[in-house]
C-alpha cells in the first residue's frame, strides 16, 4: 500500500515563552527502524504541555509539543516486520514511549524506561540521540514525546496499537495519555481491589479517566474531588457517587462524613500542586494508599505530616503512566467496548491554528474533561 507524503507539513512550534505556540512550515519526519510515520487525525491537549510552555518544566527550544495522539500509519520503518504494524492501520500513540532495550523495558518496566527519560524527556530525540524535526533550513526542532502537534509524527512502534473500527479517530486521541495514564495509577500505582472506596482530586482529563476506570474495577464508592460545580457534574455523569467541592468544604470532614468516618482506601491525585496532595492525603483512612499522578510545575514540593503517615501506616504510591506495550491495547479495547466513555470526556475541539488559545483555556481552568486539537479543522 502506498501513500502519499508531502516534504513539508505544518506544526505548532514552540521557539519563545513570550510568544507561545506559532504555526510553522517544516519538514515532514521519516521514520528510522523500529518506528511509524502517523499521520495525524488528532492530539490531545494535556497539562505537561501546559508547563513546557509556559517555561516551568525545562524543554529544549524550539519544539513541538503535543504527546497523545491519534492517526493514521503511513509508512513503516525498518524492522517493524514482525510487530502487526501496517501502513492504513488507525492508531492511538502513547505518551510514554519504551525503547523496549534497556533494563527496565526488558523487566517489564516500560514506565521507568531509562532512554525515555535521559534522551526523549531531557533532550527532546529519540533512541538514536537525534530528533525527528527540522525546519526548512535545517535546524534541529526538539521533539515532546512524539511531538503530535502537527500533521504528521514519528513514533517507536513500541507505543502505539491499532485502534478498531468504531473508535472515534479524534477524540480517540486521548487514550495515549489521559486514558492511559488514569487506567496506570488505578491498575498498577494501587493495585485497586474490589470494593474499595476511592477519592479523585480533580476530575480533569486524567481524573475523569480514573473515576470511570475505578468503578470498572469494582469500587464500590468514588468521590470526585474539584473547585468547580460543572466538572463535578460530570464526574458523577461518569460515574461518581459523591462529589466534594474543595473551594466550599473541608475535605477531610466532607469524605469522612460520606464514609461513616473512616475515609477512603485510594485517594487519587491528579493535578499536582501542593494543595490537591493535602487533599488526597486528608481524604485517606489509615492503612490507606494516596496515588499521585499530576506533574508540578517545575521542582515543587508537598508538605506531608510525617508523624499522621508514620502512625498511620499511610502509603505514597506515585506513579507516571501504565506499561505501555501492556496496557494501551488494554485501554484501547475498554473504550471500544464502551467502558471508557472517552468521547463524553472530549469536551473542546480547536484547530491547529488554534492550539494556542486552547492552551490558554487549560491554564485558566476553562477545560471540562480534555480538549482535543482537531486535525480536520480549519
Amino acid at each position: 500500500m502506498s501513500v502519499h507524503i508531502p516534504e513539508t507539513m505544518k506544526a505548532a512550534v514552540l521557539r519563545d515563552y513570550q510568544k507561545g505556540l506559532e504555526i510553522e512550515e517544516i519538514k515532514t519526519p521519516r521514520p528510522k527502524a523500529g518506528e511509524v510515520l502517523v499521520k495525524v487525525s488528532a492530539c490531545g491537549m494535556c497539562h505537561s504541555d501546559l508547563h513546557v510552555i509556559s517555561g516551568a518544566i525545562a524543554f529544549p527550544l524550539p519544539c513541538v509539543l503535543g504527546h497523545e495522539v491519534a492517526g493514521e500509519i503511513v509508512e513503516l520503518g525498518q524492522g517493524n516486520e514482525h510487530t502487526g504494524l501496517e501502513v492504513g492501520q488507525k492508531v492511538a500513540g502513547a505518551f510514554l514511549m519504551p525503547c523496549g532495550q534497556c533494563e527496565a523495558c526488558a523487566s517489564g518496566r516500560d514506565d521507568l524506561c531509562g532512554p525515555f527519560f535521559d534522551l526523549n524527556r531531557l533532550r527532546g530525540k529519540l533512541y538514536d540521540g537525534t530528533t525527528r524535526l527540522e525546519s526548512l533550513a535545517g535546524e534541529e526542532i526538539a521533539m515532546y514525546s512524539m511531538g503530535g502537534l502537527a500533521e504528521y509524527c514519528v513514533i517507536p512502534a513500541t507505543s502505539v496499537a491499532p485502534t478498531p473500527e468504531g473508535v472515534d479517530p479524534v477524540a480517540g486521541a486521548i487514550l495515549g495519555c489521559a486514558a492511559m495514564t488514569a487506567y496506570g495509577a488505578v491498575r498498577r500505582g494501587a493495585n485497586l481491589g474490589y470494593g474499595e472506596t476511592v477519592a479523585v482530586v480533580a476530575t480533569g482529563g486524567v481524573g475523569s479517566n480514573i473515576i470511570q476506570i475505578a468503578r470498572a474495577f469494582g469500587a464500590r464508592q468514588v468521590i470526585a474531588i474539584d473547585v468547580a460545580d460543572d466538572k463535578l457534574e460530570a464526574a458523577r455523569a461518569l460515574g461518581a457517587t459523591d462529589v466534594v467541592n474543595s473551594s466550599r468544604e473541608d475535605v477531610h470532614e466532607a469524605v469522612f462524613a460520606l464514609t461513616n468516618g473512616r475515609g477512603v482506601d485510594v485517594a487519587f491525585e491528579a493535578l499536582g500542586r501542593p494543595e490537591t496532595w493535602t487533599a488526597a492525603l486528608d481524604a485517606l483512612r489509615d492503612g490507606g494508599r494516596m496515588v499521585p499522578i499530576g506533574l508540578g510545575a517545575g521542582v515543587q514540593t508537598a508538605a506531608v505530616e510525617i508523624n499522621r503517615t508514620v502512625r498511620r501506616s499511610q502509603s505514597i504510591l506515585g506513579t507516571y503512566g501504565a506499561l505501555t506495550r501492556q496496557d494501551l491495547p488494554e485501554v484501547i479495547r475498554m473504550a471500544a467496548d464502551g467502558v471508557i466513555r472517552y468521547q463524553e470526556i472530549v469536551s473542546q475541539h480547536y484547530s491547529l491554528v488554534d492550539a494556542g488559545k486552547g492552551y490558554d483555556a487549560l491554564k485558566a481552568g476553562k477545560i471540562r474533561g480534555r480538549a482535543v486539537v482537531d486535525m480536520s479543522r480549519a
